[in-house]
């Protein structure tokens, strides 16, 4: 789109159908051609899992037009999909700047066109959003949340009936009803106050108790209630269940970080509220260290995801990535059914595709199926809905610290993840042994696996160009080679297919079609590359893998895997 269109779009938001706020604010715009034209040269689309942007003025934007056109999509196509029922909503939001007011515009519209809407009277962690479509066997649901995003963002994230965030064909449906609104005339924005009622710690009672019902060894947790957790929840809606959950459960000693206890959407003590990053649990890791505290956790804005802190072998805190948390909690639940004959043949796990191979060698050792699915939590939830009722969903994880136990929700549930987690640590002490000591365990049983992600920005219009750019690249001139290793195939998930580099033969691949490449070597290295679904980033995850006979052998290993993993950057000549 050339700067002549951009400002036609542009100049269509200083008409009277917009308020005097976002009229003054396009006008300042007018000002900075380039910020003009991050803020209109498109329409925020659904990525992997509905829209999210920076807030402000502009079809590419965050704001009451941008949310109110999509809600409006969405409500259109629930009429066709629905068209002799009585359609009902759930709607909650975080802690976000702006997330109360976009929630309410959602439930306006909703209401508008005469879809009842049970919204939350309050923030609430994204996992009981998509456990309320269920419980309340609503139509549709949205969460109004940015995840870990910056605090200039917010987002939208719409699920369907079952609970899971919406997938083909329905996300491509709602995109086709929302482009088909060509005007802020279309959205009906006046609520209907009799269609919205408001809900809270009924369903919070609710999602708790059958969040507790998965718990495996209760007794573990009665004989160390009083294992020391620090627990953070970097200011989002965690501060509402995850400690009730923990004391549910059974555990007496929850230390908190007072000043991250406090919502707020500006994350002030936090560069970034994201748990993948070592620096949002500086707070918390210090906390742990004054109350010479077990176990670390720390949760996202919306409480899908969890990062953790152990002890290792010389009791100092060590942050464990979402693969070895993912590895953990999966081995836990494996082992434990096993021991309590509770695996019959039929039961399944998941994973993603960038997520570790020790999940899949795991699935292998105990007879249980695993299925692999693109990069995105409603992949996994696709899968148990395909399976309801045929086979047991156990678990399910992706390396960027997202985990499910169960099927009551159908999101990825970091509520749950924390109770399992210090259950854990309850059982590990129970045996003598530490979390830390469990993943030594892990690895001399199944295999070390040393995981690595790289996340590089490019931002703007601009930096998009440049990410497809170098996929091109990536399709045209594969590597032949990865750290001495030859690439022996490439999974291409765009064009959905198999490639055999030995041989030269493609097969096809059952998977939704995906703009992620990976490469495997003859060594058992695997490297993907893929544009992020909700961020301007290009992101690369790296698995080395080796045998490991003893704990002893640990640090060595890790070692040489890491000396490999920096001459990967440089043959691949990744920035870092």
């Amino acid at each position: 789109m050339d700067n002549l269109e951009i400002k036609k779009r542009a100049e269509l938001w200083l008409g009277p159908d917009f308020d005097e706020e976002t009229r003054a604010r396009v006008k300042e715009l007018f000002n900075n051609n380039k910020e003009l034209a991050d803020s209109f040269y498109k329409d925020l689309e659904f990525g992997t899992g509905g829209l999210r942007g920076i807030m402000g003025a502009g079809t590419n934007r965050m704001n009451k037009y941008t949310v109110g056109m999509a809600t409006q999509g969405l409500a259109n196509y629930l009429k066709k999909q629905f068209p002799a029922k009585s359609l009902s909503a759930a709607v909650a939001y975080d802690c976000r700047n702006n997330s109360p007011f976009f929630a309410k515009v959602v439930a306006s519209v909703f209401s508008a066109n005469g879809i009842k809407v049970h919204l939350f009277s309050s923030l609430r962690p994204t996992p009981e959003l998509s456990f309320a479509v269920r419980y309340l066997q609503c139509n549709t649901g949205v969460m109004i949340t940015a995840s870990h995003n910056p605090k200039e963002y917010n987002g939208y994230k719409a699920y369907w009936d079952d609970g899971a965030q919406v997938t083909s064909p329905h996300d491509i449906n709602i995109i086709e009803e929302v482009n088909g609104i060509k005007s802020v005339r279309d959205v009906n924005f006046e609520a209907n106050p009799e269609l919205i009622v408001t809900v809270g710690e009924d369903i919070d009672k609710i999602y708790l108790e059958k969040l507790k019902s998965l718990s495996i060894s209760p007794e573990a947790i009665e004989k160390h209630s009083d294992i020391k957790i620090v627990y953070t929840p970097l200011h989002g809606t965690g501060v509402k269940l995850v400690p009730e959950f923990l004391n549910n459960l059974g555990f007496r000693n929850i230390i908190h970080v007072p000043e991250q206890d406090v919502t707020d959407g500006n994350f002030p003590t936090v560069t970034s509220p994201n748990p993948e990053e070592s620096s949002a649990l500086t707070l918390a890791l210090k906390k742990a260290q004054d109350e010479n505290a077990d176990l670390v956790m720390a949760t996202d804005p919306d409480a899908d995801r969890v990062g953790i802190a152990v002890r290792n072998d010389k009791g100092e805190l060590q942050l464990l990535n979402g693969n070895q948390t993912a590895a953990i909690l999966t081995c836990y639940c494996l082992e434990n059914l096993s021991r309590q004959k509770k695996l019959k043949g039929n039961e399944y796990i998941v994973r993603t595709v960038v997520t570790t191979h020790l999940l899949t060698t795991m699935a292998k050792h105990y007879g249980v199926e695993i299925f692999d699915v693109l990069t995105g939590f409603k992949y996994i939830a696709e899968i148990i809905r395909e399976n309801e009722g045929k086979k047991t969903f156990i678990c399910g994880g992706e390396e960027s610290y997202g985990f499910l136990i169960g099927d009551f929700v159908r999101d990825k549930d970091a509520v749950i993840s924390c109770g399992m987690i210090a259950e854990v640590a309850a059982w590990a002490k129970e045996n003598g042994q530490s979390l830390y000591d469990l993943l030594l365990d892990i690895y001399c049983r199944f295999g070390l696996h040393e995981e690595k992600l790289l996340s590089i920005t490019k931002k703007g219009k601009e930096g998009l160009e440049e990410i497809k750019e170098m996929m091109k690249n990536y399709r045209n001139n594969p590597p032949k080679e990865i750290a001495g290793s030859k690439v022996i195939t490439i999974v291409d998930y765009l064009a959905k297919q198999q490639i055999d580099v030995i041989t030269g033969i493609s097969t096809p691949i059952n998977q939704h079609q995906s703009n992620v490449l990976q490469f495997f070597t003859q060594d058992g290295t695997v490297v993907s590359v893929r544009p992020s679904g909700t961020e301007p980033k290009i992101k690369y995850y790296f698995e080395l893998q080796s045998d490991m006979k003893n704990k002893a052998d640990y640090k060595t290993i890790l070692s040489r895997l890491n000396d490999k993993y920096r001459t990967i950057l440089n043959e691949l000549k990744i920035e870092n």
